[in-house]
């Protein structure tokens, strides 16, 4: 049964994996053997540091996702370097609080990297893996905004809504090619991201009552999902978004 979940020798390419849930899916990752490629504007040293303590392979790119001319330089570094990569998960993401009535120049700022980069990647990664007669994994980190309206946060809900729409589309066109793509949609998590938020204690205590675990999320509660669908216990799981959320959609 364990060898399912075994990622032993497979190359997972990680966006975001300098901190935070991209950091957690890097370290869940290295723990099963998987060799890592973490991708990020700023250096990942301290991801380095933590995956290599399980003997694996780490590559570091540094890239801005949202310049499309660095999307196949990615990929081309990891074939060069590293080698074919099996896994892709799409995490790097932003979000910009602003009421709608405000909203301007944002709007392209966060559709380009939470949208547009994803979308390339995932596409350029396919094709790699379809040159090499190659199977593969895409996940995609979607967010309770995949499902809810939020507030203030109409361009993240925007770009989430939509990757959780291309995760079914990617399956529709791929899957007949041996390449998954499924979604995990992290409930409130503290992270960088929802920063905002855990520093308001009106709104921290508001979200809280609503989690029927009684507890905001942590990046350690995503390494299972991570893990399930990138390896080949997920084999006949396609198209689909795991809500990791403690309960919250339930509620």
């Amino acid at each position: 049964m364990n060898d399912m979940f075994s990622l032993k020798g497979k190359i997972a390419i990680v966006t975001g994996g300098n901190q935070g849930l991209g950091q957690g899916i890097c370290e869940a990752y290295a723990k099963m053997g998987c060799n890592i490629v973490s991708v990020a504007r700023r250096d990942s040293n301290e991801t380095k540091g933590i995956c290599e303590k399980y003997n694996v392979k780490f590559l570091e790119i540094k890239a801005d996702l949202s310049n499309r001319e660095s999307i196949n330089m990615i990929i081309d570094e990891c074939n060069k370097n590293i080698g074919i990569p099996d896994i892709l998960v799409n995490n790097a993401g932003m979000i910009i609080r602003e009421p709608i009535t405000d909203i301007t120049t944002s709007w392209d700022k966060v559709l380009d990297l939470n949208l547009d980069a994803l979308f390339f990647l995932s596409q350029a990664f396919s094709n790699n893996l379809i040159k090499n007669n190659k199977k593969g994994k895409i996940i995609n980190i979607c967010s309770m905004l995949s499902y809810q309206g939020g507030i203030n946060v109409a361009s993240y809900t925007a770009s989430k809504s939509a990757v959780m729409g291309l995760t079914k589309a990617f399956c529709n066109e791929l899957a007949g090619k041996g390449i998954n793509c499924n979604g995990i949609a992290p409930g409130y998590m503290e992270t960088d991201n929802t920063k905002d938020l855990i520093n308001n204690p009106e709104r921290y205590n508001e979200i809280l009552r609503r989690i029927p675990q009684g507890r905001w999320g942590k990046k350690e509660d995503l390494m299972g999902a991570a893990i399930y669908l990138a390896s080949s216990a997920s084999d006949y799981v396609n198209g689909f978004t795991i809500a990791v959320d403690g309960g919250w959609l339930a509620r």
